[in-house]
C-alpha cells in the first residue's frame, strides 16, 4: 500500500513507474479526509493545489528529465510557516482568515526537492505549548491512543505521519517541538544544530532557539529531509559546519565505537520520571552497549535555576508577536501570560538573559564534552492525555506542567546542539500500549554521528514496535 511506504521508498516507487504522483496524491488526500480529523492532523487541506502540483510533476517525469530526491512525496507544512495563497492561522483565533503572500524558505526547498504540499498541519497558538489544542482545529492526538495528545508544537505533523497519511512532514523546534511529538507518536524527530537550516529569507533567528526540520517514521527519511533543507544562505547569522558527506550517506556509515553518557535525572525542572521512561533509557543503553559502544553515567550539566534564562527568552518571544490591533483579547490565556511576562523585562534584563543562556550553553558543552552522545528520555512521562497539561485558569501552572513534562528537550535549543528522539520503547499504560521516546544528543554540528548511530539501531531492529 502507498501509505505503508516511507519517503525514500515512495519516491523510488514513483521513479520505477509503479505509481504516479497523481495516484499518490489522490490516495494521500483520501486518507487525510478520512483519518485526519480523528487525529487532528490538519488545519487546512489543499486538495486542488496538491493535485495541480502532482500533474505537473507527472508531466516532468514523462519528459525524461532528472527528478529530485523526494519526487512526488506528499509533505505537508506546519501552520507556522507561510505558503503563498494558503491560510496561515498559527493555531490562533487572532489570525483567523489570514492568508500568506509568500513562501518561507523551507517551503521553497521542499518543493524543489519534489514534494507535494497537501496541506497545513495543526499547531497550538503560535507554537508555544508542548501540546496541540488550538482554537481553529481539533486537538492533535497520537494514533496510539486517541485520548492522548500528539504533543506539540508540531503535533499535527506528527499525527499525520504516525497515522500513515504522509511519510514525512515539515516541522519546527524551539524547545522540543519536533522531539516531543516524535516521542508521543512513536516517530523519528531530529532537531538540527543551530544554523544547520537557514531561516532565510523571510524569518530571522532571534536568540537562535528555533529551527526547522522534519518528522518521519524512518531514520534515512529524516536524513534525506535534512539534506534537502540544510545549508547557509546569504545574510545568515548562525552557521553549522559543512558536513563531509551527505546526511543520507552518514546513515550507511558505521559510527565507530562511541562514548555515550547516560542521564535519566531531570535537568531543567524538578520532575517525576515515569518508570517507563527510565526503562526506555536502560533498554537503549543495553542495545547501544551490545553494538559495541561505551556507556557511562553523565553528570547533570547545570542547576534548575540556570533555566530562568530560557523562560525569559521564551516570554520575550511571545511579547514581540505582531498581534493585530484590537485582537489581544482573542489570545489564549497562556499566550497572554507569556506576553505579560515578556513585556515586564527591560532591555537590560533581556541582555542578561541572553548572556545567561550563552553561559548555560558553555556549561552544557563543557560538562558533556567527553561524550560523543548523551542518552536521556525524551519526555518525563508517556503521552499526556488531552487537556492534562493545559490550564487556562492558571497559565503559570500550565507552563510549569509543560516544563516538568519536558525536562530535557530545551537544553539543546539553548546550546544549539543537535538531538534526535527515537521510538526505541513502548509501554503498557492504563491498558494501552504507548510509545516512549529516547533522546540522543551530540556535539554541535554532529548530526552525521547522530544519524549514523540511529541508523545502526534501526538496522539492528531496535526501532519501532
Amino acid at each position: 500500500m502507498i501509505h505503508e511506504l516511507g519517503a525514500e521508498a515512495l519516491a523510488g516507487a514513483i521513479r520505477a513507474g509503479d505509481v504516479s504522483v497523481v495516484e499518490v496524491t489522490e490516495h494521500t488526500l483520501r486518507r487525510a479526509e478520512e483519518i485526519g480529523p480523528g487525529v487532528g492532523a490538519f488545519a487546512h487541506l489543499c486538495a486542488d493545489r496538491a493535485l495541480e502540483q502532482a500533474r505537473k510533476l507527472d508531466a516532468l517525469f514523462g519528459s525524461g528529465q532528472e527528478v529530485p530526491p523526494l519526487f512526488g512525496v506528499p509533505c505537508p507544512i506546519k501552520d507556522l510557516n507561510a505558503v503563498a495563497g494558503v491560510p496561515m492561522e498559527c493555531g490562533s483565533a487572532v489570525m483567523a482568515g489570514n492568508v500568506a503572500t509568500f513562501d518561507d524558505g523551507v517551503v521553497t526547498w521542499l518543493a524543489q526537492a519534489g514534494t507535494v504540499m497537501v496541506g497545513k498541519t495543526n499547531t497550538p497558538e503560535f507554537g508555544f505549548p508542548c501540546y496541540t489544542e488550538p482554537d481553529n482545529a481539533p486537538p492533535a492526538r497520537t494514533p496510539w491512543d486517541l485520548t492522548r495528545s500528539a504533543g506539540g508544537s508540531s503535533g499535527g505533523a506528527a499525527a499525520a505521519v504516525a497515522a500513515k497519511i504522509v511519510p514525512i512532514a515539515q516541522a519546527s523546534d524551539g524547545g522540543g517541538s519536533i522531539r516531543i511529538p516524535a516521542s508521543s507518536c512513536g516517530l523519528v524527530g531530529l532537531k538540527p544544530s543551530r544554523g544547520r537550516i537557514s531561516p532565510a529569507p523571510h524569518v530571522f533567528p532571534g536568540p537562535g532557539l528555533t529551527t526547522n526540520g522534519v518528522l518521519t517514521r524512518d531514520v534515512r527519511d529524516t536524513a534525506i529531509g535534512l539534506d534537502v533543507l540544510a545549508g547557509a544562505r546569504a545574510g545568515d547569522i548562525f552557521y553549522a559546519p559543512v558536513p563531509q558527506t551527505s546526511f543520507r550517506a552518514a546513515c550507511d556509515t558505521p559510527p565507530g565505537r562511541l562514548r555515550i553518557g547516560m542521564l535519566a535525572t531531570p535537568v531543567i525542572a524538578w520532575a517525576d520520571v515515569h518508570p517507563a521512561c527510565v526503562q526506555a533509557v536502560d533498554k537503549a543503553a543495553v542495545a547501544l552497549e551490545g553494538l559495541g559502544h561505551i556507556i557511562e553515567d553523565a553528570p547533570v550539566p547545570m542547576s534548575v535555576d540556570d533555566w530562568d534564562a530560557f523562560a525569559a527568552l521564551w516570554s520575550v518571544g511571545a511579547a514581540t508577536l505582531p498581534i493585530p490591533l484590537g485582537k489581544e483579547s482573542l489570545l489564549r490565556p497562556l499566550t497572554k501570560w507569556l506576553r505579560e511576562k515578556g513585556n515586564g523585562y527591560s532591555g537590560k534584563a533581556y541582555a542578561w538573559a541572553m548572556t545567561a543562556a550563552q553561559r548555560v550553553a558553555q556549561r552544557i558543552a563543557t560538562a558533556w564534552d567527553r561524550y560523543d552522545i548523551i542518552l536521556t528520555p525524551t519526555l518525563a512521562q508517556p503521552p499526556a492525555r488531552i487537556g492534562a497539561l493545559r490550564d487556562d485558569l492558571d497559565p503559570a501552572a500550565d507552563f510549569a506542567a509543560q516544563t516538568r513534562f519536558t525536562p530535557w528537550t530545551s537544553i539543546y535549543n539553548v546550546s544549539g546542539a543537535p538531538a534526535i528522539s527515537l521510538p526505541l520503547h513502548t509501554a503498557w499504560v492504563d491498558g494501552v500500549e504507548l510509545p516512549i521516546g529516547v533522546m540522543l544528543g551530540a556535539r554541535f554540528g554532529a548530526e552525521a554521528t547522530l544519524l549514523s548511530v540511529s541508523a545502526q539501531l534501526q538496522d539492528n531492529g531496535f526501532l519501532g514496535r
